[in-house]
């Protein structure tokens, strides 16, 4: 089997765990809100769950792809 490109290793999707542990910080922080009142919370809280839910459902994170990118980890 042929060596994966650059990209094709960046856009590789994650793991179970990985993608599990997205969305069970996703449910944590929405309760957050939710317990705060969602008229008290900032706007720019809602970013962080928006990313995990992405990721949690396309399996790519841009996260740690922004940082695979900057440590130009394989």
């Amino acid at each position: 089997m042929a060596d994966k490109t650059f990209l094709q290793r960046l856009f590789g999707k994650a793991s179970r765990a990985l993608r599990l542990f997205l969305f069970n910080s996703t449910l944590f922080i929405m309760l957050g809100v939710w317990l705060t009142g969602f008229e008290n919370v900032h706007w720019s809280i809602y970013i962080v769950p928006a990313f995990f839910s992405f990721a949690f459902v396309f399996g790519i994170c841009p996260g740690i792809n922004l940082w695979r990118i900057v440590m130009k980890e394989n």
